[in-house]
């Protein structure tokens, strides 16, 4: 089975079509086992880790496509193939909880090469190291060089005097579109000091299917908007049966992307000296299960990484006990 796509430039105009050719495709069902694939792909906060490290140490950032991706998923029926990886300077995975970032040494020289199902971005302490990969890969692979890295995954890469600025504007004007909003009026801020919802705020909503669409583009919109977090991770928990007033919190976050469409995230050349994490936790908050939400920011130097609000998963028996849950968190997550 063919499946064909148009993939588009950063300001939404035409670039190339796409084709992707799935193995006995025609026995497929949606429904049924049409997601039964895995794509590799690198976790976000190791994205921003190797931007901030690139720009820390002043090197290069190339961004490839690679034009046949090498798409794998769980076979009952036994496969035979010829491993693609035949090549001289081997890209060592060495970091076990990041399967998606391969980590080239030899000597004083490195690279780090971020892999996205079929798009990389590749950073090397040298010019000299950086074509010399491109060039070995490319002898592989039918792959382009992009040039230095400027639109991602949906992510308006900036590169300014004094550093990088990530944006998702073109994507964050198509969430508004989606929801229908385009000529709502704005909210200075995506979240209210209201009570916290609960599942049996109001009545339920009658297109639940919108609602999961739009929270769902909404998540991978804090790639760069880290501050709509926690009003997102409320919304995700009512996915299963959203209500009027869920949508209305969600329509909130809508106006409030109205009037900060330019705003994203921006990496700076810091010291990488420093890890340093901030944490809070509520206790019992939650309004269904008594639970407690915390959550984390965590720094390199002047750079945000990573950070997350979410429901802890028991119950914590005083505000210490959730301070500590959420501690535990930021500390794994910095580890």
């Amino acid at each position: 089975m063919w499946i064909f796509a148009h993939k588009e430039n950063v300001d939404g105009s035409f670039e190339r079509h796409k084709a992707r050719l799935v193995g006995d495709g025609k026995t497929q069902q949606v429904g049924m086992d049409c997601g039964e694939t895995f794509s590799p792909v690198v976790k976000p906060d190791t994205i921003r880790t190797v931007l901030s490290l690139a720009l820390s140490k002043h090197w290069s950032i190339n961004q490839l496509d690679v034009k046949n991706a090498f798409l794998h998923g769980e076979l009952k029926e036994t496969a035979y193939s010829i491993s693609p990886w035949d090549i001289e300077m081997l890209l060592i995975l060495i970091i076990t909880s990041n399967h998606s970032l391969f980590i080239y040494r030899h000597g004083n020289s490195m690279a780090y090469l971020l892999l996205y199902v079929d798009d990389i971005v590749l950073t090397a302490s040298s010019d000299t190291l950086l074509r010399s990969i491109i060039t070995k890969l490319s002898s592989k692979f039918a792959m382009k060089d992009m040039g230095a890295l400027s639109y991602f995954l949906g992510i308006a890469v900036n590169r300014h005097a004094c550093g990088l600025f990530l944006s998702q504007q073109k994507y964050a004007t198509e969430i508004i579109e989606r929801a229908g909003m385009s000529a709502c009026k704005t909210s200075s801020t995506p979240v209210d000091t209201k009570p916290k919802l609960s599942s049996t705020s109001s009545a339920p909503y009658a297109d639940p299917s919108l609602y999961r669409s739009l929270a769902g583009a909404l998540q991978y919109l804090t790639f760069t908007r880290p501050y709509i977090s926690y009003a997102v991770q409320q919304l995700c928990l009512y996915m299963h049966d959203p209500r009027d007033a869920h949508m209305h919190a969600l329509k909130r976050i809508v106006r409030y992307l109205q009037g900060t469409l330019d705003h994203g995230l921006h990496l700076y050349p810091s010291s990488i000296s420093k890890l340093i994490a901030y944490t809070d936790a509520d206790w019992g908050e939650c309004p269904d299960t008594c639970r407690s939400t915390s959550s984390y920011y965590i720094f390199l130097g002047d750079n945000l990484l990573s950070w997350s609000a979410k429901r802890q998963p028991t119950l914590s028996r005083s505000s210490a006990e959730a301070e500590y849950r959420g501690v535990a968190n930021v500390v794994s997550e910095s580890c």
